[in-house]
């Protein structure tokens, strides 16, 4: 028994040694911090008023282990994030913001459909974009070792859009990799392309449609987007074809690629028009289902570096454009 008492008491204070060692190097690395922002020009009164009651989250960790693009096939990842319940709302949203969706697809230059899918797989159209404070989940994602350099830039950005006085502290809500409100914009994307879309002075990618819109169209076209386009097309490859073709990499003619077998899924001929597109095949096997994309699939993945993802959003928005 003796014995037993001595090792419970052992592995209590082994416990709290390691809580307080914890909290010290937290504590120390917020102080660094706080020099670092007040040299680039935020506030005391911002940086301490962010940072009440803030601390490392571990759920966050857990999480940014077993991000779903990762985990699933692209089928499971299409079952789950273009359900047909999506695309319906998805037309019904379409019809009901038409005026100021066509205002800003006419201003940026993005197709209408586009700009709604983003906003549906972001947050379900605005539903669900976060419960997490913006400032306690960057705080955890720096102060981690895995990708502590950019998250630490995107704590130090969300801490200047506070002091911009966009928005609050306390609504600063977002994921738990701290992308923000109805767009998911993470915070150097928000400083970089987000714009007041409704002209009252203040960006709210939080609550304001027209300032959602904007940003969203605003970033597309900032990084390429071209209306004249559509993103790609599930194909049919021929058997025995050569997967090494498949690369962001290779860029080659519709009529080269159609030469080489590949058609649209109903068997028929590749369209006549005179474009470069890349083959993909996300689940990077000859099984799984293949694209030929262009280069408005190059901006998607610059918004979301996952085939995934950009897959994901272009079967949407062709879906929600197909009544």
């Amino acid at each position: 028994m003796h014995k037993t008492k001595q090792f419970i008491f052992l592995s209590l204070f082994l416990f709290f040694s390691g809580v307080l060692q914890a909290q010290e190097n937290f504590s120390h690395w917020l102080s660094e911090l706080k020099v670092e922002a007040l040299q680039m020009g935020i506030s005391n009164k911002i940086f301490d008023e962010a940072f009440i009651g803030v601390s490392p989250i571990p759920r966050i960790i857990e999480l940014d282990r077993k991000q779903p693009e990762f985990t699933l096939t692209l089928d499971q990842y299409l079952s789950r994030v273009v359900p047909k319940r999506r695309v319906n709302i998805g037309r019904k949203k379409l019809a009901e913001n038409a005026t100021l969706l066509k205002e800003v697809a006419d201003k940026y230059g993005v197709q209408q459909r586009f700009l709604v899918a983003f906003w549906g797989i972001e947050t379900d159209f605005g539903r669900i974009y976060g419960g997490f404070s913006v400032i306690a989940a960057l705080t955890t994602l720096a102060f981690d070792d895995r990708r502590s350099d950019f998250f630490r830039k995107q704590l130090l950005d969300a801490l200047m859009i506070l002091e911009e006085g966009h928005i609050t502290p306390q609504a600063m809500k977002g994921s738990w990799a701290g992308a923000m409100g109805q767009a998911q914009f993470i915070p150097s994307t928000f400083r970089a392309y987000a714009v007041d879309g409704d002209g009252d002075g203040k960006i709210d990618i939080w609550n304001s449609k027209a300032d959602v819109f904007a940003s969203a169209a605003n970033y597309l076209s900032k990084i390429g987007w071209n209306d004249d386009l559509t993103w790609g097309r599930e194909v049919k490859l021929p058997k025995n074809f050569d997967m090494s073709q498949s690369s962001l990499d290779i860029k080659k003619s519709l009529e080269e690629w159609q030469r080489l077998g590949i058609r649209r899924l109903n068997d028929q001929a590749l369209p006549k028009r005179n474009l470069k597109a890349s083959l993909i095949v996300p689940d990077e096997k000859p099984t799984g289902r293949a694209y030929l994309i262009y280069d408005n699939y190059r901006a998607i993945l610059h918004w979301n570096r996952s085939h995934k993802f950009a897959v994901a959003v272009g079967t949407l928005s062709d879906r929600i454009a197909k009544q």
